[in-house]
This record gives C-alpha cells, sequence and structure tokens, in this order.
C-alpha cells in the first residue's frame, strides 16, 4: 500500500495495497490504510529501512497491542508480509516488517505513508 502523505481514507491513497495478493474486501482496503496513517499519527517515532525487503518502525509502546492487532490483520489478507512486533525498551517497540522482493513497492509505499506521517508530527 502506497500513501501519498495523505490521510488513509482517501482512494489515491491505495497505491501500496497489493490487488493481485490482497484479500481484503476493495471497501475495506481504504479503511485499513486509514489504520495504518492513524498507528503511524499516533505512535511513530523513528523509521529504519535496514534493506530494500525490510522496514522497521519505531513505535510508543503504548501502541503494541493496536501494532500487533493490525499486524495479524494485514498477515490473513496480504500473506506476503512478515511482521515482527517486538519491545526495545520501557517506552518502545519495533514493528519490523518484511517482503519479497516481488512486493518491494509494497513496502516502498508502506515506508512513504510512515515518512509521511513521521513528517506531519515533527512540525
Amino acid at each position: 500500500m502506497t500513501d501519498s502523505g495523505t490521510t488513509g481514507a482517501d482512494n489515491n491513497n491505495l497505491l501500496w495495497v497489493a490487488p493481485d495478493a490482497c484479500t481484503l474486501p476493495t471497501a475495506e482496503q481504504p479503511l485499513r490504510v486509514a489504520e495504518f496513517a492513524d498507528l503511524f499519527a499516533a505512535a511513530l517515532r523513528h523509521i529504519e529501512r535496514p534493506s530494500p525487503i525490510r522496514l522497521r518502525l519505531e513505535l510508543a509502546a503504548t501502541a503494541e497491542a493496536t501494532a500487533r492487532d493490525l499486524a495479524a490483520r494485514e498477515t490473513d489478507c496480504c500473506g506476503f508480509f512478515a511482521f515482527i512486533v517486538e519491545p526495545t525498551g520501557q517506552d518502545s517497540v519495533h514493528m519490523t516488517i518484511e517482503v519479497p522482493f516481488a512486493r518491494v513497492e509494497v513496502l516502498d509505499g508502506l515506508a512513504a505513508q510512515a515518512s509521511a506521517a513521521l513528517s506531519r508530527s515533527e512540525k
């Protein structure tokens, strides 16, 4: 799912959705993008891209349950995603997202959505 930096509810922001691999009903896809946007707006602290197929997001620890739930639901509908959510200390968690090389553009879009949210929060 690729986001252009606006709210996830806008259908133009569904570019990171992989239509050939996503089993989430089309009508629900904008809602899922919005859930990621909400998570990023509320809890994102830092972004790392250790490799083209891996994205690591540092989130506030208070978002751990939300991150785990969202990761589980996204994996259910788009099985190519691999998510790991792990505490990194008392006040943060890492959400690591990995995709196969054939789906790098999906991760690029998710990273763009996260970057846009982080930029907005730093203003």
